[in-house]
């Protein structure tokens, strides 16, 4: 049997990509998620995150990583196994977008840069939470300026925002990005209860957890990690001279296999120490790859959110 070759994302690089080009990559990548999603959903806001509702829907035994607060008692007593109730979908959603775009995200040794991926998430994002009427907006960050495009419906409104997103100038060399300020920024005003999704390479230290929690109390959230195998790994280069983006330091280096397994070691334990603090929030986490077919990820990842909680699968492959 043949493989699917990979999907690719369009590149978007700001002041680079002009008008007729930046319409025929959006439309391409807005194609792309189309023809693989619409196998996989069927009908309203069961996508990355079953939405809350104010219909009850079945129990259904506990499971390792259910939000406790749907205990269903009344049944766990009865069956003397831990039941939690799921919910039916309310039949309008609010998504907001918190697009982290700071300097560290201006990189890629895969098929593209990460930056290209977290475009290509809020595309997806769109797509599953648009439509019946849903609102979907935006806060993009680089560290050096926040962009918003407030909360609309509609698909026009959802092709102006991820143009917004696209276009998003790069933040000077040397600029720090701010996860905690960009989380912050969706808190204060508050607005009405629905999805948060958070999309960003997580790197650099962990203070934004108490602010994504703080959400979790008025909102569904969803986690995108978006990362590079060089976020994750050294190559045997020997000499090398490395550029960190955020802090506009250059070091030389030369690669040996102690720094490599330190590096690598390193690595590990702050991708370790991301997921826990996202899951202490209550949040799934979804991790895109630049050398990996990103949309059979998200394909993945929407089908089994789909099955945990209980809903029909079709057409996932």
């Amino acid at each position: 049997m043949s493989r699917r070759p990979p999907v690719t994302p369009p590149t978007f690089r700001s002041g680079e990509l002009r008008d007729p080009a930046l319409t025929a990559a959006l439309r391409t990548l807005e194609l792309t998620v189309r023809r693989r999603l619409d196998g996989v959903l069927h009908g309203d806001h069961l996508g990355l995150i079953p939405g809350p509702g104010s219909e009850p829907g079945d129990a259904r035994e506990y499971q390792p990583g259910d939000d406790v607060r749907q205990m269903d008692w009344s049944v766990t007593a009865r069956t003397t196994h831990p039941h939690v109730r799921q919910t039916v979908a309310d039949r309008e959603l609010e998504t907001w977008l918190a697009i982290d775009l700071s300097p560290s995200l201006d990189f890629g040794t895969g098929v593209c840069e990460k930056r290209d991926l977290a475009v290509a998430a809020a595309a997806a994002v769109g797509y599953l939470a648009g439509g019946g009427g849903n609102r979907i907006g935006a806060v993009v960050g680089t560290g050096a300026h926040t962009r918003r495009v407030p909360a609309r419906g509609g698909q026009l409104h959802t092709q102006a925002m991820l143009r917004s997103i696209a276009t998003t100038p790069h933040a000077p060399d040397g600029t720090r990005g701010d996860l905690r300020g960009l989380i912050e920024s969706l808190r204060r005003p508050q607005r009405r209860r629905g999805l948060v999704v958070v999309v960003s390479d997580f790197l650099g230290p962990i203070d934004w957890e108490r602010s994504l929690r703080a959400l979790s109390g008025r909102h569904d959230l969803l986690a995108v990690e978006v990362l590079d195998r060089r976020d994750l790994e050294l190559p045997d280069l020997g000499d090398v001279v490395l550029h960190d983006p955020e802090t506009g330091r250059i070091r030389e280096f030369t690669t040996t296999e102690q720094l490599r397994a330190d590096y690598a070691r390193a690595a590990t334990e702050h991708r370790d120490a991301v997921r826990r603090a996202v899951r202490s929030c209550g949040a799934p986490l979804l991790t895109l790859r630049t050398d990996r077919n990103w949309i059979d990820d998200v394909v993945r990842f929407v089908a089994a959110r789909r099955h945990s909680f209980g809903a029909p699968v079709k057409g996932a492959r």
